[in-house]
């Protein structure tokens, strides 16, 4: 399309060249060189002109518009320092932050929930039964030596009665 528009202007009376400059990734300039200031003006009413910036309004839009005389001007223009842009609305720094904390922070809780899960599911299948099984003479003490035990104490205490 570009290339279609840069053709269109070297049909013009006065042409003397033509060609784009990027400037980074996202400004182009368009730059056209014509013999006076009459054939520039020409090309810039013309209706081949006007059917090129209706077909280029979709993916682009004009920015500035200048005139200089000389490759010099040109160039010297070029090595100024670029504007620096206006910061985000406030809306969308939050919208960002919230896009980078959130799924790291669902994705940890989420790991933390499945480790829980996990740690449960291991003591009570697996360790738990284990220990009462290692432990059981210290958790439940036999009953034939707790019943000997009470059948001595009541024996002690009746015969401490007796005396």
């Amino acid at each position: 399309m570009g290339a279609g528009m840069l053709n269109a202007s070297a049909q013009q009376p006065g042409f003397l060249g033509s060609g784009a400059l990027v400037d980074g990734e996202a400004e182009w300039h368009v730059v056209y060189r014509f013999a006076s200031k009459g054939t520039v003006g020409a090309w810039e009413d013309s209706s081949a002109r006007a059917r090129w910036d209706v077909q280029a309004a979709d993916f682009a839009r004009q920015t500035g518009r200048r005139s200089v005389r000389g490759y010099k001007v040109w160039f010297d223009s070029q090595t100024a320092t670029p504007k620096t842009p206006a910061p985000p609305a406030e809306w969308k720094v939050c919208f960002v932050n919230m896009s980078a904390v959130f799924p790291p922070t669902l994705l940890f809780n989420l790991i933390i929930f499945l480790l829980c899960l996990w740690v449960t599911a291991l003591v009570t299948w697996i360790l738990m039964p284990r220990l009462q099984r290692f432990l059981k003479k210290w958790l439940y003490p036999p009953l034939p030596e707790f019943r000997g035990r009470d059948k001595r104490r009541t024996a002690w205490s009746r015969a401490k009665q007796e005396r």
